[in-house]
């Protein structure tokens, strides 16, 4: 951050000593560390906060992309089921009413045969018995 080396450390330190005084350069070089670390800290915090909210931008854009991109998979798979349900289901029903109707027509065979048979002629339209 700051380019200081050792030999501006040093005259940075003398000056403190001529100025501030043995008996306070101490304490006033603790709180100045403490402080330092302070800052330190605060400013790394600040950095750790943005890069969380850098990565959850990022994350944000990264999950807007998967939505789309399944979106558009889920479209295209609908879209390629209707076209194979569209050319399958007419020649399915095609084949179900050939398969149907000899059973259709058996049923109605069926039906008929069931119905009572016509009711036989009246004894006057019999010639064979003899009207009393």
């Amino acid at each position: 951050m700051f380019d200081i080396g050792f030999s501006e450390l040093m005259v940075i330190g003398i000056v403190a000593l001529i100025v501030i005084g043995p008996e306070r350069l101490p304490r006033v070089a603790r709180t100045v560390g403490h402080l330092l670390g302070r800052a330190q800290r605060y400013v790394n915090d600040v950095k750790a906060d943005i890069n969380r909210e850098i990565q959850l931008d990022e994350l944000k854009k990264l999950q807007s992309q998967v939505v789309d991109s399944a979106r558009t998979v889920e479209d295209s798979l609908r879209k390629g089921f209707e076209d194979v349900r569209g050319s399958v289901e007419a020649p399915l029903q095609e084949a179900a009413a050939q398969v149907e109707a000899p059973f259709r027509e058996a049923a109605g065979e069926i039906a008929t045969l069931g119905q009572p048979a016509p009711a036989a002629p009246a004894a006057a339209d019999n010639p064979a018995k003899p009207n009393a």
